[in-house]
């Protein structure tokens, strides 16, 4: 269908223009198309101009804005005079957006905040701060800026921090139902394999000193430090992920709190999600027998690393029985070792690895070489010199355990001591409840560890989950929800785009946001997609901002 102008010559030698709304017919007959008049709007000169201009504006009410732009600039009705006015990130916020989108976040939130009936966005206002984390972490304060003036984030044109304080007190009080929504939307739609769960703790600090904190403060506190950082008050972080690295869940705790106490919270709250026979893989911190009794609760079962130096009969056995190992990948031998008999039982899989072995060895030579030394210097050291030189070299971590003393105080290197950590050298022991399981899986499974690792990486660096500035114990908890919710998109970003994050947030923070204004009206244009962007959104199965997001004509 379309607007036809047809001409017609007077008597005079003048020529008459009128206009008709027509479409093409396929005459069988003929043999081609015909144009038939639906309406005729008379002569061109005495047209109603508006009469045209009301039915443009109807049929544009059905086009994409881009199209609509597309219209109006041939027609020369907006296009003169357009100036630049300021630009905004659009291209991460966006991807990030379609994906919440994608995995059903943003409807989960707007189900749970249904009966609350607050006057603010929460929905919105959660992904700005989830987009902040996984963008370009501020504080809540900087948030006002960033939101109002840096990027563009679809139906959320500027915030205010107590607004976000807000939204983060509402959603610690849904916690548990998201969390368990969340997890099953994204199993279902990504087909999650959830038989193997990872889990790990790590520590965080605030930038605070401990003599500054609140007397009664239950949940900031110092303790043991893995970010080597033990003059702080910190908490403690667990986090279980899947074996493709996708975090699933996320817990907080006193930095206090030891590994060994936090396993039967952990393993009743996934009892509650129903997910299963789950084989969970923790590392030796978590070895604990009452531990193992708690994770084959409901029919789970657990992969462990174990202590080689524990002192168990149990472990003493596994390391000393004889026996080839079988090579499985570069670098990775194992042995499976069976201890006891019946339901006493026990299953193990003893792993060398001869690089690390190497590397060890060079390491302790390179060592006792500068012990060697060391005690050379003792005897040109006076009585008293001498006496405190000797104690500091008994009480070094890494000294130490290579030295024995003889009854005339006289240090020297313990070559009993040596030979013992020799035996140690490449090897990890591996134990399991899982019969099912061949020695290869438990291998593989454990040294997925790394993943979780991984995890932690991204949570303190990319997305700086430290240092903490938050002083409430539910603003506290309420980053650590943002910062899961944030890595969860992460992670799902570089499983599907097989690269880091930060190489896809660079690429796309690259696409932005122009706004233009004329006479007429504004615009609001984006830059043209490069091949790797589009590349990105492919990958996730998400689509790319249209070129056109807005025309505000004037009035």
């Amino acid at each position: 269908m379309y607007i036809r102008r047809v001409t017609r010559k007077n008597k005079d030698g003048t020529t008459v223009a009128y206009l008709q709304l027509a479409h093409n017919e396929w005459d069988p007959k003929a043999k081609y198309a015909k144009a038939k008049v639906i309406y005729s709007f008379g002569r061109e000169d005495e047209v109603d101009r508006a009469v045209l201009e009301r039915l443009a504006k109807s049929i544009s009410r059905f086009l994409s804005p881009e199209q609509a732009w597309e219209i109006e600039a041939l027609a020369e009705e907006v296009s003169d005079g357009f100036q630049f006015q300021s630009s905004k990130r659009l291209g991460g916020v966006w991807l990030l957006d379609q994906l919440w989108r994608q995995l059903g976040l943003g409807d989960i939130l707007h189900s749970l905040f249904a009966s609350r009936h607050h006057q603010i966005p929460l929905e919105r206002l959660i992904f700005a701060m989830v987009a902040n984390r996984a963008l370009h972490p501020s504080s809540k304060l900087a948030m006002e800026e960033w939101v109002e003036k840096d990027v563009y984030i679809p139906h959320l044109p500027e915030v205010a921090s107590h607004q976000l304080y807000r939204a983060m007190d509402e959603l610690l009080i849904v916690q548990s139902d998201l969390e368990r929504q969340v997890f099953h939307a994204v199993a279902d739609l990504l087909n999650l394999e959830v038989d193997l769960i990872y889990f790990d703790t790590t520590s965080s600090y605030f930038e605070v000193d401990p003599s500054e904190t609140p007397e009664g403060e239950s949940l900031r506190k110092q303790g043991f430090s893995k970010d080597k950082r033990p003059d702080l008050v910190q908490i403690v972080i667990g986090l279980a992920v899947t074996r493709e690295g996708v975090p699933i869940r996320a817990w907080v705790w006193p930095s206090n709190t030891m590994d060994m106490t936090v396993i039967k919270q952990v393993k009743q709250d996934l009892i509650g999600w129903k997910l299963g026979r789950v084989i969970s893989v923790m590392d030796r911190g978590f070895s604990s027998e009452e531990n193992l009794r708690i994770l084959q609760q409901a029919g789970g079962h657990y992969i462990v690393g174990e202590k080689t130096r524990s002192g168990k009969a149990a472990v003493e056995e596994a390391l000393s029985r004889r026996g080839r190992y079988q090579q499985i990948r570069e670098n990775l031998h194992i042995k499976e070792i069976t201890v006891g008999d019946g339901e006493a039982r026990q299953r193990y899989v003893l792993v060398y690895n001869p690089s690390e072995a190497e590397r060890q060895r060079k390491e302790r030579e390179t060592l006792l070489e500068s012990l060697k030394e060391e005690l050379e210097g003792l005897r040109q050291l006076p009585n008293e010199a001498h006496h405190k030189a000797t104690c500091r070299l008994r009480s070094h971590p890494s000294y130490g355990k290579y030295l024995r003393q003889l009854k005339d105080g006289t240090l020297r290197i313990d070559k009993q001591a040596v030979r013992d950590a020799e035996k140690y050298d490449g090897k990890y022991l591996i134990r399991t409840s899982d019969d099912t399981l061949s020695a290869e899986d438990v291998a593989l499974g454990y040294k997925q560890l790394v993943d979780i690792e991984q995890a932690f990486r991204t949570l303190k660096s990319t997305l700086e989950l430290r240092p903490m500035y938050h002083r409430l114990e539910d603003c506290i908890r309420a980053h650590v929800l943002l910062s899961w919710l944030a890595l969860l998109l992460v992670r799902i970003v570089e499983i599907r785009t097989h690269e880091s994050w930060p190489k896809v947030r660079d690429e796309c923070e690259r696409l932005m946001l122009g706004h233009f204004s004329s006479k007429n009206g504004d615009l609001d244009q984006r830059t043209e997609l490069t091949t790797k962007q589009a590349q990105f959104f492919a990958a996730l199965g998400l689509e790319p901002p249209p070129k056109i997001l807005g025309i505000h004509p004037r009035t």
